[in-house]
């Protein structure tokens, strides 16, 4: 669906912040990409980064939610589509829907395979809701009703157990242990805080 992704370089306070609405779910990735480019390319306020060092980025990726596992088709009624139905049916667009979370899940696990094997997993937040349905779940009914109730599920959502990416699976699952996404957010806080304060003792 969708991301705001935030890329920090920790020693040069550098920081990128992209929006994207659906279908353009690279944006944490594009932001990972850029920043990694411009240590290689060693421009000014990159000069003396060591490209070697992993824990010198931050990613926050805040997903707005997708209805991954709502049954919205089945193999027989498809069976019988159209070329037209596979582009829109009853007011649904199965083949955009399945372009979509196949962008959207390559783009997850690449993130975090490139987190985890480089050993700073702790260093890349994603926080998404994946189980929504219904109206919750649609990107353009901005009711007074369901403005509320998504309101109520980030609510929930920030109470929930941080989650990450099952490399063997490609699903995510709830780290055990681990911290709420509320702690999580405060932890990315707290260094971002500390960060701010090296940078101005300077």
């Amino acid at each position: 669906m969708g991301h705001m992704a935030t890329g920090f370089d920790k020693r040069k306070g550098k920081t990128d912040v992209l929006k994207n609405a659906r279908l353009a779910d690279i944006c944490a990735l594009l932001a990972i990409s850029e920043i990694r480019n411009q240590i290689r390319m060693h421009t000014d306020e990159f000069a003396d980064v060591d490209p070697t060092q992993s824990k010198r980025m931050l990613v926050l990726s805040l997903g707005t939610g997708e209805a991954k596992y709502e049954e919205k088709y089945n193999a027989p009624t498809a069976a019988s589509w159209s070329m037209i139905n596979w582009v829109y049916n009853s007011g649904k667009t199965p083949l955009i829907d399945m372009f979509s979370n196949a962008i959207s899940d390559m783009v997850d696990y690449h993130i975090s395979t490139l987190f985890q094997s480089m050993d700073s997993k702790e260093y890349y937040l994603r926080i998404q809701d994946d189980k929504l349905n219904g109206d919750a779940a649609s990107v353009d009914i901005a009711t007074t009703q369901n403005l509320q109730r998504l309101k109520e599920i980030g609510a929930e959502l920030l109470k929930k157990k941080e989650s990450r990416v099952n490399l063997n699976t490609g699903k995510y699952e709830e780290i055990e242990g681990g911290r709420t996404n509320e702690e999580a957010l405060a932890r990315f806080a707290t260094l971002l805080s500390k960060e701010r304060e090296n940078r101005q003792t300077k």
